[in-house]
C-alpha cells in the first residue's frame, strides 16, 4: 500500500503531466516533427560536432542550416507550384474544359463488349449515378480548395509560427539531446535492456518512416510527376504530388493514379502512352516501392507490410499527416512491448524450472 504522501505525489505528478502536455497541444505538430527531425538528423549533427572541435552550437546551427537549404526550401517551391497548379486545375473543372463524365463514358463506350457484360451481371452499369457520384466529389473537392485559397493568410501566419517553434526546438534537441536522453533515461521506472529496447525501436522506426516511407514516397511522386510531364498530362505537378501521398501506402500507393489514367488513355485511343506509362508505373515506380522500401523500411523495424500499411492508414486517420509518423512508432513500440514482456515471462520460467 502506498502511503498517503506517495499517493499524493503520484496525482500531482499526473496531473501536472497533463497540464503541462495540454499546454503543448497547440504546438503538437511542430514538436513532433522538430523530435523526428532531432532524431532523423542526430547523426549528421554529431559528425559535424566532431569536426568542429566540440563545438554542439555550432554543430546544430549548421544542421539546421542544411535542413532548410536541402529540405525545407524545395518543398517550399513545390507548394508554391502546386498552389498554382491546383488552382488552375480548379478554373478547369468550373470552366468545363475538364469533365470528368465525359471521361467516364469515353472508357466505358471503349470497354469491350463482354466487360459491359459482365458489369451489367453486377450491377454497375448505373453510369448516371457513378457520374453523379462523381460530380458530387469533385465539386466538394473544389470547394475545399478554394477554402484553403481564401484562407492562405490564416494558414501562412500560423504556418510560421510553428516552423520557428520547430526550428527553435530542433536546435535544443540536437545541441542538448544526450544530456536530455540520460535525463528522461532516469525518469522511467525501467530495467536498463528494457529501456534499450524501448528507445532503440523507437528511434529506428521513426527514422525507417523518414528515410524509407517519406523517402520512397517522394521519389515516386518525381517519377509519377515526370511520366506525366512527358506524356503531356496537364498539371504533372499536382498528381506527382498526390501520388507521393498515396506512395506512403505501401503496395496499393502510387497505383491508384497512374493505372486509371493508362486506362483512360488505353480506352480513347493514346494506346503508346498507355501501355508506356503502364510499363513506367508497374516496373519503374514499382520498383522503387517493392525494393527500396523493404531495404529502407522492413530491413530496421522488423515491421511486416501489412503492419507497416495498417499502423500509416490508422495514423492518417487519427493524427492527420502528423500520423505519418505516429502510426508506425505506435506499432513499433507495441511490438517490442509485447517481444519484452514474451520474453520476461520466458526468463521467469526459467528461473522457476531451474529451482
Amino acid at each position: 500500500m502506498y502511503r498517503l504522501e506517495e499517493k499524493t505525489f503520484l496525482l500531482l505528478l499526473v496531473t501536472a503531466s497533463l497540464a503541462f502536455a495540454w499546454i503543448l497541444w497547440p504546438f503538437f505538430g511542430a514538436i513532433l516533427w522538430g523530435t523526428v527531425m532531432a532524431i532523423v538528423f542526430a547523426p549528421m549533427f554529431r559528425r559535424l560536432s566532431g569536426s568542429m572541435r566540440q563545438s554542439p552550437s555550432a554543430a546544430a546551427l549548421t544542421t539546421i542550416l542544411i535542413i532548410i537549404v536541402l529540405v525545407i526550401l524545395p518543398l517550399m517551391v513545390i507548394a508554391t507550384s502546386l498552389m498554382q497548379e491546383a488552382a488552375g486545375l480548379y478554373d478547369m473543372i468550373h470552366s468545363g474544359k475538364l469533365d470528368f463524365g465525359l471521361y467516364f463514358h469515353q472508357v466505358w463506350d471503349a470497354l469491350p463488349a463482354w466487360i459491359q457484360n459482365m458489369m451489367a451481371q453486377l450491377g454497375l452499369t448505373n453510369l448516371g449515378a457513378v457520374q453523379e457520384k462523381l460530380a458530387v466529389g469533385l465539386r466538394q473537392g473544389s470547394q475545399f480548395l478554394a477554402t484553403q485559397i481564401l484562407s492562405i493568410g490564416q494558414f501562412t501566419f500560423h504556418f510560421i509560427v510553428n516552423f520557428c517553434v520547430m526550428l527553435y526546438l530542433l536546435f535544443f534537441l540536437l545541441r542538448d539531446g544526450d544530456a536530455l536522453f540520460k535525463n528522461i533515461r532516469k525518469a522511467i521506472p525501467l530495467h536498463a535492456e528494457q529501456q534499450h529496447a524501448l528507445f532503440t525501436k523507437f528511434t529506428t522506426a521513426v527514422r525507417a518512416t523518414v528515410k524509407g516511407g517519406i523517402f520512397v514516397a517522394i521519389l515516386q511522386g518525381m517519377l509519377g510527376g515526370l511520366i506525366f510531364w512527358f506524356l503531356g498530362i496537364h498539371a504533372p505537378l499536382l498528381w506527382g504530388v498526390i501520388m507521393a501521398f498515396l506512395s506512403l501506402l505501401p503496395a496499393i500507393g502510387a497505383s491508384l493514379v497512374w493505372l486509371p489514367v493508362a486506362i483512360y488513355l488505353l480506352a480513347t485511343g493514346a494506346v503508346w502512352q498507355g501501355l508506356v506509362l503502364i510499363a513506367f508505373g508497374a516496373l519503374v515506380m514499382g520498383l522503387a516501392d517493392n525494393v527500396l522500401r523493404p531495404a529502407l523500411v522492413g530491413k530496421d523495424t522488423k515491421l511486416p507490410n501489412y503492419v507497416v500499411l495498417i499502423s500509416t492508414l490508422g495514423g492518417l486517420q487519427m493524427f492527420g499527416l502528423n500520423g505519418l509518423v505516429i502510426g508506425p512508432a505506435i506499432a513499433a513500440m507495441f511490438m517490442v512491448v509485447w517481444e519484452i514482456s514474451s520474453a520476461s515471462r520466458q526468463e521467469h520460467r526459467n528461473d522457476t524450472d531451474s529451482l
